[in-house]
């Protein structure tokens, strides 16, 4: 089946750009399903292992279900050793909670395709305690790699998620 997504800029390695296009068709899609455009895809290699798209919102809301942590648990079991050696592909800069499951998993590198200027964890890595500076430095962080796509996804997952959080809180 034919890509409906464009391919990043030109300098994005061809790799990162066939994982991040995979990343960006799976948010698409969870957002036709009714959820936030948010995705994860973990690739060993040339290989995707797993992939997941947020699930905060359906079936029920719940605010656990990130696409990261989500793809994270999808990993096959025999392939957990083997993290490290990982990357994760990101269609939205990591919040907090994602950021610290990937690096307390310590999964060996996270592209993102869009900033979060309002939740994105990556910001703080120069204020974290030393020894989990360190575990988080250890990461190869990457991103933004695909803003000219990422960026108006991003927009409408922060304006969808204040939205209904919002909405909940009153």
């Amino acid at each position: 089946m034919a890509s409906t997504v464009s391919t990043p800029a030109a300098d994005v390695a061809p790799t990162t750009a066939r994982f991040l296009r995979h990343a960006v068709e799976v948010a698409l899609a969870a957002e036709r399903g009714g959820n936030l455009p948010v995705a994860a895809v973990i690739a060993l290699g040339d290989e995707i292992v797993a992939a997941a798209a947020a699930r905060t919102l359906r079936p029920a809301a719940h605010p656990g279900r990130h696409a990261e942590v989500l793809a994270l648990a999808a990993i096959p079991d025999p392939l957990v050793p083997r993290l490290a050696e990982m990357t994760c592909y990101c269609t939205l800069e990591p919040c907090l909670m994602c950021f610290g499951a990937l690096v307390l998993h310590r999964i060996g590198g996270v592209v993102f395709g869009a900033r979060d200027p309002r939740g994105g964890a990556v910001a703080l890595l120069p204020y974290l305690a030393a020894d989990v500076a360190a575990e988080a430095r250890a990461v190869r962080w990457q991103g933004p790699v695909w803003p000219e796509v990422c960026d108006p996804i991003a927009a409408r997952v922060l304006a969808r998620y204040w939205t209904a959080r919002y909405k909940s809180s009153s």
